[in-house]
């Protein structure tokens, strides 16, 4: 299945974090653990419609990494996989 984002929406998919702490013998339940904050930018949508008519393209694209809000966007689960749908306003920058 694939999904194109419409309008200033942004497709990402969360980046696991590798490192895992543990303090003691104390196990985190993986429902408790914070949300990453950084993902890869799976697919973009055509562009932001003004009031004008106008649509801006959007300034992200596909490939980048980007920092999103721990709770932002909307969860989907796609083959098995979950991705964010994110606006583009809601993405914090680009990591290079």
């Amino acid at each position: 299945m694939q999904i194109v984002p419409l309008g200033d929406r942004v497709l990402v998919k969360p980046l696991e974090e590798v490192a895992e702490q543990a303090k003691g013998k104390i196990l985190i339940p993986d429902t408790a653990k914070e949300k990453p904050q950084e993902g890869e930018v799976i697919a973009v949508g055509d562009g932001k419609l003004l009031d004008s008519g106008q649509k801006v393209p959007l300034q992200v694209k596909k490939g980048d990494k980007v920092l999103f809000p721990k709770y932002g966007g909307s969860e989907v689960k796609i083959d098995g996989v979950d991705y964010l749908i994110i606006r583009e306003e809601d993405i914090l920058g680009i990591v290079k």
